[in-house]
């Protein structure tokens, strides 16, 4: 099982990463760099919102026999499949579509064990957003448990376009919040879904809100008015398994 993340070396290969849409987690470049074709990388860095570090040119000698031009960069151990594609062949399978979007998750452990409870619990894919994302690297696939390895994926520019795109193929869209009025368990969750999990800090955006079509609450019956997002999303996504089994019986 590979649980590292890629080395890639240059200036030039670091482009051809961004470009083909790999995700870049991280990238080392020495210290006093300079050019066009650097200032090329920066700007799609920047564009990506890639973190780098400026590093000295010492550094570098640990990689003898390396056309590394200066510039060392990681990226991400899997690969990012198409929503539009993944939910077809759901749909060919004859299953019903069971997927989980994440809004501005960024804590990678938080992204690394709701991606474990997901793969256990049967869902199809995973969306995340582009940019403001939890970053997919070795830290995040060693704590899904190697579950990335066996769960789509797929990153959306646009969320609103991608949950629109969802409903008009039949999927429910249920949004986690704290707000509703109905608790997660009185929601019937046994037809196709997905359910938008939003950050810890500030819940799912609006924009996103408006276009569920009902919202789940968990009940809070301690002082903490919250559940880390993880655990909430695996509160969420047995109630799915519980119900879906339920209804096959």
């Amino acid at each position: 099982m590979k649980e590292k993340e890629d080395v890639v070396y240059g200036i030039r290969a670091t482009l051809e990463a961004l470009e083909s849409g790999k995700e870049v987690t991280r990238v080392l470049m020495k210290k006093g760099i300079r050019g066009e074709l650097f200032s090329e990388l920066y700007q799609a860095m920047k564009a990506a919102q890639v973190p780098f570090q400026m590093v000295p040119d010492d550094y570098f000698r640990k990689f003898p026999g390396k056309n590394h031009q200066g510039v060392i960069s990681y990226v991400s151990p899997i690969e990012f499949q198409q929503t539009e594609e993944v939910l077809t062949q759901i749909f060919e399978r004859g299953e019903i579509p069971f997927v989980l979007i994440l809004d501005k998750i960024t804590d990678v452990r938080n992204f690394g064990a709701i991606c474990r409870t997901a793969e256990c619990s049967g869902v199809h894919m995973i969306i995340i957003p582009s940019k403001g994302a939890a970053s997919v690297n070795a830290d995040s696939l060693k704590t899904s448990a190697g579950a990335l390895h066996h769960i789509p994926v797929c990153r959306e520019t646009n969320l609103k376009k991608t949950l629109r795109m969802l409903r008009a193929n039949g999927l429910k869209i249920f949004g986690a919040s704290e707000k509703s009025e109905q608790l997660y368990f009185e929601q019937k969750l046994d037809m196709p879904l997905a359910i938008v999990m939003g950050s810890e800090d500030r819940g799912i955006a609006p924009e996103f809100r408006a276009l569920c079509d009902a919202e789940l609450r968990i009940p809070i019956l301690g002082k903490i008015d919250s559940l880390n997002v993880s655990v909430a999303a695996g509160v969420l996504c047995y109630e799915v398994v519980k119900q879906r089994q339920s209804a096959a019986l």
